[in-house]
């Protein structure tokens, strides 16, 4: 019973937030706030010179981030990811797996539904290559990002983080979250193992 009611949680704010293009709506004066966020990324005061990373790595089947720094590891993140990240690379829009590779962090981004968001260069020109050749578009908008705002205060993470709920994105606490933003910049190198 108790399996039930936190699926039925996770799959309610899945649908409340996913991991696509946010909405904007409301002001908001929570963690989730974008007018704040903007203004400290405009200013380049969202980094901390002494926490700088040059380095993500991921591998999907640890469910496991780790960020570097002159090839020392900095820190360890459990994450969440696709839906359907056990089933191999990502191939298509919509196929709800984590892609596999080489990428960079492109964009740091403000999100009101989940707490910030790293974009990655997903898709790459081997992507979009690989989905042409199947007659399919190879999708977009992969992130890391925190929790949804129904997480805001981490109660649902070992929940959240136990289960692969996003739509390829990898997903961290808030906390870890916190951390990455202050630690990554555009340019970033990201590998994503199986």
């Amino acid at each position: 019973m108790k399996y039930i009611i936190g699926l039925a949680i996770v799959i309610l704010g899945y649908i409340l937030s996913g991991c696509g293009e946010p909405s904007f709506g409301k002001l908001d004066k929570t963690p989730y706030a974008v007018k704040e966020c903007r203004q400290s990324l405009s200013r380049g005061s969202e980094i901390d010179p002494s926490s700088k990373i040059d380095k993500i790595v991921v591998y999907k089947k640890k469910r496991r981030l780790y960020t570097y720094r002159n090839g020392k590891k900095v820190h360890e993140f459990r994450i969440s990811m696709g839906k359907n990240c056990d089933k191999g690379d990502k191939v298509c829009a919509g196929d709800y797996k984590t892609p596999e590779g080489s990428y960079r962090i492109v964009r740091k981004k403000c999100d009101p539904r989940l707490y910030r968001s790293l974009m990655i260069s997903y898709p790459n020109a081997k992507d979009i290559a690989e989905a042409r050749a199947k007659g399919m578009k190879p999708g977009g908008y992969i992130t890391i990002h925190g929790q949804p705002k129904w997480n805001a205060d981490g109660r649902g993470d070992s929940y959240t983080l136990s289960h692969d709920w996003t739509e390829g994105c990898m997903a961290v606490s808030n906390k870890a979250m916190a951390q990455l933003w202050r630690s990554v910049q555009n340019g970033v190198k990201i590998d994503i193992h199986p």
